[in-house]
């Protein structure tokens, strides 16, 4: 088997409502169209060809944390990311820089899903 690429992340969510204040008005992601499924939900673009997809209708704890259970998306300047996060109010952890270089901050979402920004080194 050859893998091609991530192709999305799916997140079982409590409130659905919440959840796309978060990512589609507050993260500013791009949504896209949803296939018809039986179960509410609501689908972003991440990057150029990866998605996010939220699932309504969580009601289990949800198990994330910086380090353990959480995604990371890549970004082009961390300045211009704490900036962002800053103006639209979102708490977030102080910048860190991994062993390799890369930066680091990481935000929760409305359910305890941790999300890590990351710049990485640069050449």
């Amino acid at each position: 088997m050859k893998t091609e690429d991530l192709n999305h992340i799916a997140l079982h969510v409590s409130n659905l409502e919440s959840s796309k204040k978060f990512y589609g008005d507050l993260l500013g992601l791009e949504k896209i169209p949803r296939p018809d499924f039986n179960f509410p939900g609501e689908w972003y673009r991440l990057g150029n060809s990866q998605e996010l997809h939220l699932i309504a209708g969580r009601i289990d704890k949800v198990n994330s944390s910086t380090r353990g259970n959480h995604f990371a998306l890549g970004v082009k300047s961390m300045d211009d990311t704490e900036k962002f996060l800053k103006e639209r109010g979102l708490n977030h952890t102080p910048r860190q820089t991994r062993p390799d270089g890369a930066y680091q901050i990481y935000c929760e979402d409305p359910d305890g899903y941790w999300i890590e920004f990351c710049q990485n080194k640069l050449f």
